[in-house]
């Protein structure tokens, strides 16, 4: 008899990052609160705008920290087909577009403050600045992933019973039944050595993201405000505003596309794929149908269907398939060719 099993596919730091999540969303609302109450008591347009800037950012981080405590609590819900691996991926798409908006609006009031110039506090902006970048800083360490891995912390590999006979690519083949298979992740436990980006936690990514964004306006922010204060160049602050945005709006692109990767179910690197074709071949097999997918941070399914004069045992084919870096659930359809 074979035991049913859970599709759990969260990362193996998963607890973890979303602990770091929750510390970076407290650090930012303090500051957050402190500058616009500061700010609302002395008077202070620069505390006022920034503590608003730093709001945005906070409802960014907000979103990848409830995606992480979802994902947990639903991660055996069987209306989730693979489990909830993905949900991180979601929440980062999600945060991308935020951060695609907050460009967007560095741009709208940078091209205000060129047309219009506004008088600038400088010694005043420049603290509430530093004390930014300091609090980003310590947020950038919280989230900061390390050597960029995150291992998958279960593993299982599942083989269903193959379909019916079919014709495929004008060879005829037999139906070679097979019992259902399958391991857990206690006797076998995948890595992933960085092959592609199917071992990175993509919702850390983005709030480490949404952190760098806020550290490079206030860097920015900082060196146009000492060359205004002590160059007279009152222009550069609008300008540095505008090259910042340049930069957060390429993140945005990039955290859009290795998200949505993730939510088409994209290969996740050639080099896999390649791998994984190789192997079956190895055995004389013709591989039939081939697929790769991400199941969230550090798993990776396969499902293959493969057809032989000589046949091999499904387990073995699994085998061979879950010898890969990365992968996590497996499945195997087995074919007998005739002769």
């Amino acid at each position: 008899m074979v035991e049913p099993h859970s599709h759990e596919f969260l990362g193996r730091d998963h607890d973890r990052n979303a602990l770091r999540t929750w510390l970076v969303i407290a650090l930012t609302t303090a500051m957050m609160i402190a500058e616009i109450i500061a700010g609302t008591l002395f008077g202070s347009m620069a505390l006022l705008a920034d503590g608003w800037h730093m709001s945005t950012h906070a409802g960014a981080l907000l979103i990848s920290a409830l995606a992480y405590g979802y994902a947990k609590r639903h991660r055996n819900d069987p209306r989730f087909t693979y489990g909830t691996g993905k949900i991180g991926d979601l929440a980062a798409f999600t945060s991308a577009v935020a951060l695609g908006l907050i460009a967007l609006l560095i741009v709208w009031e940078s091209l205000q403050r060129l047309v219009a110039p506004v008088p600038i506090d400088f010694t005043e902006a420049i603290v509430v600045a530093t004390i930014g970048l300091a609090v980003n800083l310590a947020s950038a360490v919280l989230l900061h992933q390390g050597d960029g891995h995150d291992h998958g912390h279960h593993s299982h590999e599942h083989h269903r019973a193959s379909e019916p006979p079919h014709e495929a690519s004008g060879h005829r083949t037999a139906h070679h039944a097979y019992a259902e298979t399958h391991r857990h992740g206690s006797d076998h436990h995948e890595h992933d050595h960085g092959h592609g980006r199917h071992g990175h936690d993509t919702n850390l990514r983005a709030a480490y993201i949404h952190v760098l964004a806020d550290a490079l306006t206030s860097v920015l922010a900082i060196v146009a405000l000492l060359a205004g204060l002590f160059l007279g160049w009152n222009w550069l602050d609008a300008l540095s505003g505008l090259l910042g945005a340049i930069v957060i709006a390429h993140w945005s692109r990039g955290l859009m596309r290795i998200a949505a990767a993730t939510l088409l179910d994209m290969t996740p690197g050639d080099n896999l794929v390649r791998g994984a074709r190789s192997k079956l071949e190895g055995t004389g097999a013709r591989v039939i149908d081939l697929h790769l997918w991400r199941l969230g941070p550090g798993h990776v399914g396969v499902t293959a269907s493969v057809a032989s004069l000589q046949p091999r045992s499904p387990d073995e084919y699994r085998r061979l398939l879950s010898d890969l870096p990365g992968v996590s659930h497996v499945t195997v359809e087995v074919h007998r060719e005739a002769a």
